[in-house]
């Protein structure tokens, strides 16, 4: 085990955010979001089981017997916690581990907007994080549940799997909630979740119909409830949220999901001139435009209300990178390979705006 500490040591201290153990490969960092091959010995089949049978949480061990993969956070005195995922490949058992920081970072230093702060402070409502995978989901969540503990007296509780950002009571008071750990399930930790008298609830994950009709039932009650979602923008987020009903049931949760939310925060890592990643933010606030939309079950118009939402604090992808890039940030390729709309965006580098948003709305 002192090879294995040596190495999650490197990987801490080299600035790595993932580290991959294959056996017969060698390690693998990911740092600046590339793949970097460590020198080294590679893990051998042996030393690879006696590292998974160490580190897997002993509630955990079952699940990867029965399903050969499962999700845990371990902690390693001196060096730092780790969200990892075991799983295995031809019938060998590898570890994909991801560096969680131990102290939640600030807004600024995430380079956040303070449009994050308010919605934050919302007193109700549904509040989602959505990107894809590695986009910084999670960090930008626990930045929101740090601001709302040192700002507000609050009870929150959270529903992680695994627990990554471990947080202490400062203004409110918290309790973390592993999946498999302190209950069975999302199902079951939501289920009781409401009789546990939160202000605030934070779920890992929106992840289906239960997990959704939960949190709007919260919010219905006067809570504010803070989850993830895997979208690729703001404004598709409502449609992937519908897609977990049943056709004949979606008019209502549409019409729910209109009283109920609060924003729709979407994030993109985008490289920095600097050497390091910065996220491009798109935000969708529920206005009375944006509720209307969705009631009306017009969609598709939803990117034209956050285009010309500026005043409400919305903006698109491409304001936010051209925004980035004017700051001196980002330069303008990097922007451009993160565009929703590239040609637009390089209008906009040539002083040319065409605001597409107001001739739709109107």
């Amino acid at each position: 085990m002192e090879t294995f500490r040596r190495i999650l040591t490197a990987a801490v201290e080299g600035g790595a955010s993932d580290v991959h153990l294959k056996i017969g490969t060698p390690i693998i960092f990911r740092i600046n979001r590339k793949l970097v091959n460590v020198d080294g010995p590679q893990p051998s089949e042996e030393w690879m089981r006696k590292v998974v049978d160490e580190i897997v949480p002993q509630h955990t061990k079952e699940i990867l017997r029965s399903h050969h993969e499962c999700d845990f956070s371990y902690f390693l005195p001196g060096v730092g916690r780790f969200r990892t995922n075991c799983f295995h490949q031809r019938g060998q058992p590898c570890l994909a581990m991801r560096f969680v920081k131990t102290q939640v970072p600030s807004f600024e230093e995430l380079g956040l907007l303070a449009v994050l702060k308010q919605i934050a402070q919302a007193p109700r409502g549904i509040v989602l994080l959505s990107g894809s995978t590695g986009c910084g989901k999670s960090t930008t969540l626990a930045a929101m549940i740090e601001h709302i503990n040192a700002n507000s007296r609050k009870h929150i509780i959270t529903l992680e799997d695994p627990i990554e950002y471990v947080f202490e009571d400062n203004q409110s008071i918290l309790e973390q909630r592993e999946i498999g750990l302190d209950t069975p399930s999302f199902t079951d930790g939501l289920r009781h979740v409401l009789r546990q008298d939160p202000d605030v609830i934070m779920i890992g994950e929106m992840r289906d119909a239960t997990s959704f009709s939960a949190a709007m039932s919260a919010a219905d009650t006067g809570h504010l409830v803070l989850s993830t979602l895997h979208t690729t923008n703001a404004a598709q987020s409502i449609g992937r949220i519908l897609d977990f009903f049943k056709p004949d049931e979606r008019e209502q949760i549409r019409r729910q999901i209109a009283a109920t939310m609060q924003a729709v925060v979407c994030q993109r890592m985008v490289p920095t001139i600097a050497g390091g990643m910065t996220p491009a933010l798109e935000i969708m606030i529920n206005t009375g435009t944006v509720r209307k939309l969705i009631e009306e079950n017009r969609l598709e118009k939803l990117p034209a209300a956050i285009e010309t939402g500026g005043d409400d604090g919305m903006l698109n992808f491409n304001q936010s990178l051209f925004q980035l890039v004017k700051d001196g940030v980002v330069s303008q390729k990097d922007a451009l390979a993160k565009a929703t709309n590239a040609q637009a965006l390089e209008m906009n580098f040539q002083g040319i705006f065409l605001t597409e948003g107001n001739r739709i709305l109107g």
